[in-house]
């Protein structure tokens, strides 16, 4: 019986300069802010959720700002790519805009028949987009600086670069119920059965001579998958911890509860539910104004405040 998973919730990167990472995302990318929150693990650290216009999972790109933080390297263990969709009519839109911001892109060959778009953020993380005629199922957010018909329409997939893929193809089509839809060359693209939704792919890539990754700065932390509540995600830790993976007790991140292993490539995947989800402090209308912290630091919210830098948020539109 296969645990369940539908697909992406969220992807979280490593960035150096928080400003700097907002206004890509932000102004370039045309994602909103969701949320600002911080690391809760360090809190002189933001935590930063781009996504949507009301933060649907499966649309979600997250980073752990860390100042002065050192590039990371690429290689085996890691996520190599990350892959948004927009419409293929927007191809030639994304290039010119991507040129008028000084953001190295190119148009790479054609993957599995679609067009590609690859490019990097100022950190180096290597993002790409996917061209797609499915119905967008991601909602506009009006006061995006990207016209509505060109903007970004949640995951197309991840690309995972490991020395050797068969047992992350074991755990995703014997455990997560992924089956294998593709083969090209060194690349194997899993789907998420029963699901036509949001980032229900994953490429593995088979790369055995290739280094190490070292994290940092531009490199992925990890991928999160969604479940649809408490009670399915205690089904799938219950399960991995059967077959013999190292899983983390639940943990309350307000927003959804995570669990998290290390898949065979080593690669750390998380397990987050799709509830309570980002309006559980703040309305659609509000998301990401204000820096919101878990209940049980708002106690120290004034010394918080104090230790982060000063950002300047997105102009609304």
């Amino acid at each position: 019986m296969s645990i369940p998973v539908s697909g992406l919730h969220h992807v979280t990167a490593i960035a150096s300069d928080p400003q700097r990472n907002l206004d890509f995302y932000a102004e370039v990318l045309g994602l909103r802010l969701v949320k600002r929150t911080i690391n809760f693990d360090d809190p002189r650290t933001y935590h930063f959720y781009f996504g949507d216009g009301r933060g649907t999972p499966g649309t979600i790109v997250t980073f752990f700002p860390w100042r002065n933080a050192r590039r990371g390297g690429r290689g085996t263990g890691q996520i190599d790519a990350t892959a948004l969709t927009t419409s293929p009519a927007s191809f030639d839109y994304w290039l010119e805009r991507f040129k008028q911001n000084h953001v190295s892109a190119e148009r790479a060959p054609k993957r599995f028949g679609q067009d590609v778009i690859r490019f990097a953020d100022p950190d180096g993380l290597i993002l790409e987009l996917i061209a797609s005629d499915r119905e967008s199922e991601v909602e506009a957010w009006p006061e995006s600086s990207m016209p509505a018909e060109h903007s970004l329409r949640g995951f197309h997939s991840v690309s995972a670069a490991l020395e050797g893929y068969e047992r992350s193809a074991r755990l995703l089509t014997e455990v997560f119920g992924y089956e294998l839809v593709q083969e090209e060359a060194n690349r194997f693209r899993f789907a998420a059965r029963g699901t036509t939704g949001l980032g229900r792919m994953i490429d593995l890539l088979c790369m055995p001579d290739t280094q190490h990754a070292r994290g940092g700065a531009g490199t992925v932390h990890h991928i999160a998958f969604r479940t649809p509540d408490d009670a399915s995600q205690r089904a799938c830790r219950d399960q991995l911890v059967e077959l013999g993976f190292n899983v983390s007790p639940v943990m309350d991140r307000t927003y959804f509860h995570s669990i998290y292993f290390r898949e065979p490539g080593g690669i750390l995947f998380e397990i987050a539910t799709d509830p309570p989800g980002f309006t559980a402090d703040e309305t659609v209308e509000e998301l990401g104004n204000k820096l919101r912290l878990p209940p049980w630091m708002e106690e120290a919210r004034a010394q918080i405040e104090q230790a982060l830098p000063p950002i300047v948020l997105p102009v609304k539109r």
